[in-house]
């Protein structure tokens, strides 16, 4: 059921940390968890299956993983005795199970829902200035711990060990954050168009949970593009790694991306790049603000301006500006 234990958790030692289940979050999280590696505590993370690939590319990291549809009580009975403490960043099926497990201290935002699955509540200081990135509401918790999150090797990029592949640019015009994130259509068709004249090498990226706007796409531009359907966001991060560039819809996709180290240009709509985007300095986020933004919802109950207003030559110019005299190494 639950697989990767080490013999220090089967001895009843360590931290099990409960990963956030939507991806973006779970990376969010991963400085954190980097920072309590860093402070030789025995760590084990605790993840829907479809993560553990992604989990897995930590080196020192005891992965756990659960399939859908697992009870509480069943995932429980094979963590009791097993973990001194357990770090609960939200509500689900992974905190509930810890909570059954009786793991002894359970560390996690003073928050509601949470709240009742914490033997110790953690308050985390409001920030002073209106919005900071999310990658803050973790590392604050670790701070409040003790441990230290200024090393700049807790926000590196993982080495798959693949070389990058030059020309090579993956589009991924879905979002699996809901239909407001997408921009539309006819944009990408004219943007893919034009990166090909320019010698770039595209792939076309759709996710299972998106709007479907890449299968589209790659029917406009031919049907003869590799073509990734991303059932699982852990099993791309080796084609991703290979690329020169990600291109993308806000979504999960470009938060996978970074982890590889891809550099990213992201297209933003209703969500804000400086609370959601991407972790790392070499990537470029594009949106065209409105005064309805950001506003955060899965569906425009307007006229999706956020999205309409972003033109091609703005996108284009931006993209051409970065992959111009591109060198991969």
């Amino acid at each position: 059921m639950v697989v990767g234990v080490t013999t220090q958790a089967q001895a009843g030692g360590g931290m099990l940390i409960a990963a956030p289940g939507r991806w973006d979050e779970a990376c969010f999280s991963l400085p954190a968890l980097r920072a309590l590696l860093a402070s030789g505590v025995g760590v084990g993370v605790l993840c829907e299956a479809g993560q553990r690939g992604y989990w897995e590319t930590l080196p020192g990291l005891t992965v756990l993983d659960f399939p859908p549809k697992t009870k509480p009580r069943v995932l429980a009975g094979e963590l009791a005795g097993r973990w001194q403490a357990a770090l609960l960043w939200e509500p689900g099926v992974a905190a509930d199970a810890c909570v059954r497990a009786r793991i002894a201290r359970r560390l996690g935002p003073n928050e509601k829902p949470l709240k009742k699955h914490l033997t110790h509540p953690v308050e985390l200081v409001a920030a002073a200035r209106p919005l900071e990135h999310r990658v803050r509401h973790y590392l604050a918790l670790v701070e409040s711990l003790g441990l230290d999150t200024s090393q700049a090797g807790i926000f590196a990029p993982v080495a798959l060990g693949l070389p990058r592949q030059p020309q090579a640019l993956l589009l991924s015009p879905d979002s699996d954050f809901g239909p407001s994130h997408e921009w539309p259509l006819e944009r990408w068709t004219e943007l893919a168009r034009a990166l090909q004249a320019a010698g770039w090498s595209l792939t076309i990226a759709g996710l299972a949970q998106g709007g479907r706007v890449a299968e589209v796409l790659l029917d406009r531009l031919g049907g003869r593009l590799p073509f990734l359907r991303t059932a699982s966001l852990a099993n791309a991060l080796p084609l991703l790694a290979e690329q020169a560039w990600v291109v993308a819809a806000d979504g999960s996709l470009p938060h996978l991306a970074a982890h590889v180290g891809t550099r990213c240009v992201t297209l933003f709509g209703p969500n804000d790049p400086a609370w959601k985007r991407p972790l790392g300095r070499n990537h470029i986020t594009l949106r065209r603000h409105v005064p309805c933004a950001p506003c955060f919802l899965a569906k425009c109950p307007m006229d999706g301006r956020c999205q309409t207003e972003l033109t091609v030559e703005r996108v284009l110019a931006s993209v051409s500006e970065c992959l111009k005299n591109e060198i991969v190494r």
